[in-house]
């Protein structure tokens, strides 16, 4: 079977999640295309969505919260159409892209974004793309615009808690797919904390927090370290930067010179997240969808910090309303969270029922098994 995926860079999780499916389609056989979109259709376009999107969630964040809001309300004047820019870049390269997905004969094609999801639905209703599909949303909510996908035979959502907001928006719900959102397989391998401990080369005995910022690692670490070292607990600190060089190297000067009360291990871009959150008692973490998805299958509480606006403040919503996750505020700092966390081992254990009952750490194998069964050409069967 041939299996096409369509991802868009504007972020990291777009394409993690493209990467999972498709890592899991070949291990069970299929052949598969993974395509960027607006690489294909004009290189300037995909480099100011990358850029823009940045840019915004990092520096405007209000006028981000701002257009998130009018989109999800299908506000007036401007914003009356769904984003009008997108859907002229979409109809200007819809030939051009038709050629490269027919070129290779997909049976089934996967979005994992929604600007995706709707170049593939103007191709369908111009007859230029037949191809079952399915849509990803990548966050704990119902993003914008994937309404007026019609033409999109099915769309995968976090949870069956997401479901009654999905008939509210107008999906039909022999559309819906509640896998939850594809993550890598590792996260649903088993390993004890002992053992990760053991891995990572870490006290074995000693609380552990570890803390993320995004595969940009855009979380304020340094303000973080300095309010944690007010909760008076002794424990190590494992900091993941991502992509920030700048900051992984100041968090390596920081651990240095440090002498408060926890232990502060930086760390780069890594690709053993998996084994950190065994090894971890908590995650301190934007909210990003795939973070989030990652912790639930590892059964990790979360304390959530900086959320983007828009979608990552809609999954605080998530958790935080199904008792899965606390915020950090101005009135309740990082230090404050943890203690809380520490010294509630009652709410502790009923956090981690919460999430396992929510999580589904199977989701890109239950996805994966679906398309090969259910999207399978009839020739095939």
């Amino acid at each position: 079977m041939r299996v096409m995926i369509l991802s868009v860079t504007a972020g990291f999780g777009h394409h993690a999640t493209a990467k999972a499916v498709a890592d899991m389609l070949v291990q069970k056989g299929a052949q598969v295309e993974t395509v960027d979109v607006y690489a294909y259709i004009s290189k300037i376009v995909k480099e100011t969505i990358d850029k823009g999107y940045l840019f915004t969630s990092k520096h405007t964040q209000e006028l981000y919260r701002l257009v998130y809001l009018l989109a999800e309300n299908h506000g007036s004047g401007y914003f009356a159409n769904p984003i009008p820019i997108i859907n002229i870049i979409n109809a200007l390269g819809a030939s051009k892209f038709a050629r490269v997905v027919n070129d290779f004969e997909p049976d089934a094609i996967v979005c994992t974004h929604v600007f995706a999801a709707q170049l593939v639905n103007e191709l369908k209703r111009r007859s230029l793309l037949s191809a079952p599909t399915v849509g990803i949303i990548t966050d704990y909510t119902l993003h914008p615009y994937w309404e007026d996908v019609p033409r999109i035979e099915y769309i995968v959502t976090a949870s069956e808690l997401l479901t009654h907001r999905a008939v509210k928006k107008g999906i039909e719900p022999g559309r819906i797919l509640p896998f939850g959102i594809p993550i890598h397989p590792k996260f649903n391998r088993p390993l004890g904390q002992t053992e990760a401990r053991a891995a990572l080369e870490i006290d074995p005995d000693r609380p552990t927090i570890l803390m993320m910022g995004g595969s940009m690692g855009y979380s304020d670490n340094k303000k973080l370290i300095r309010e944690l070292d007010l909760c008076g607990i002794p424990f190590q600190l494992l900091v993941v930067c991502g992509n920030n060089k700048k900051q992984h190297h100041e968090m390596l000067r920081i651990a240095e010179k440090h002498d408060g009360p926890c232990t502060i291990l930086p760390y780069g871009f890594v690709n053993n997240v998996e084994v950190m959150m065994s090894a971890a008692d908590c995650i301190i973490t934007k909210p990003g969808g795939l973070t989030v998805s990652e912790a639930l299958a590892k059964n990790l509480p979360m304390i959530l910090v900086n959320p983007i606006p828009g979608h990552e403040e809609r999954n605080v919503e998530f958790l935080m309303n199904n008792g899965m996750a606390c915020l950090v505020t101005k009135t309740f700092p990082v230090d404050e969270a943890v203690y809380h966390l520490f010294k509630s081992p009652n709410r502790l254990r009923n956090v981690r029922e919460t999430m396992s009952a929510v999580a589904h750490p199977d989701a890109t194998e239950r996805l994966c098994d679906f398309i090969l069964t259910e999207l399978k050409p009839k020739t095939e069967a």
